[in-house]
């Protein structure tokens, strides 16, 4: 966007925060129509809202109320979800609470990675929001109050949640891989090494094998027993390493089942 700008010779300001009432004065003195706010990250002060009452237009990664803060779309996937989406809100001082004035809804593919999905997302929320803006201008948007008796939370994601528990089910473990990629990444220790895992795919577990167990190296992937059912580790990172195959690391460096 900034780059666009510039192109056209629109001014483009970036202030750290709002706190300055100097910085609060810029965009005042703009006299905006409207504010779209995309992935800000900050609580906006009330004397910022107050510049444009109801014109504050946040696009946010979820369907509201669900996944208020500030990693909704992982954790879509880190639960599980088949079916996420962006929403169009009049901003408000508390987090991600004003009424929904838009909504667009997409199926979360099963294999799909967080970072793939809010790729697919950007785009929608760009849609949305230039429709948004068009029925503000023309004064037809419906604002539609959320229902707090329903409202989600997704705290921020932090390396804490980076180890895998192969004694979950194969699919939690699956979704784990999928919603901390690209960030922080799922880790595992695999025969006394740490690795990061890229991606995984769900296999059976035949011989019902105990959760951790080395099933077998195949033409795709590592499997390994969960317990329910086994995930085969198909992209990884060897600790000083690089990103590659499972099986061209394995081949190099071979296990025991």
């Amino acid at each position: 966007m900034k780059e666009v700008a510039l192109q056209h010779n629109i001014p483009v300001f970036q202030p750290e925060n709002f706190r300055e009432e100097e910085t609060v004065q810029q965009l005042r003195e703009l006299l905006p129509d409207a504010v779209a706010v995309v992935a800000y990250g900050r609580i906006l002060p009330q004397a910022v809202l107050d510049i444009a009452p109801n014109r504050f237009i946040n696009i946010h990664a979820s369907i509201l109320p669900q996944y208020r803060g500030s990693a909704p779309y992982q954790w879509a996937v880190l639960d599980g979800l088949e079916e996420t989406g962006v929403s169009a809100q009049f901003m408000v001082r508390q987090m991600d609470a004003g009424d929904v004035v838009g909504v667009a809804k997409t199926p979360i593919g099963p294999n799909e990675t967080a970072g793939e999905l809010l790729d697919r997302l950007a785009v929608l929320g760009a849609d949305l929001l230039h429709e948004t803006l068009v029925k503000l201008e023309n004064n037809t948007l419906i604002p539609t109050i959320q229902d707090e008796s329903q409202v989600t939370f997704a705290p921020m994601l932090d390396k804490s949640m980076c180890p895998i528990d192969f004694t979950q089910t194969a699919k939690a473990v699956h979704n784990k891989v999928r919603g901390l990629n690209p960030w922080p990444v799922a880790t595992a220790q695999i025969g006394g090494k740490q690795f990061k895992v890229y991606t995984t795919a769900l296999v059976e577990n035949p011989t019902n094998a105990p959760a951790g167990t080395i099933l077998g190296l195949t033409k795709t992937g590592l499997q390994i027993a969960c317990g329910e059912g086994a995930v085969e580790i198909r992209v990884l990172q060897a600790e000083g390493g690089k990103r590659m195959a499972a099986p061209d690391y394995f081949r190099g460096h071979p296990l025991e089942a």
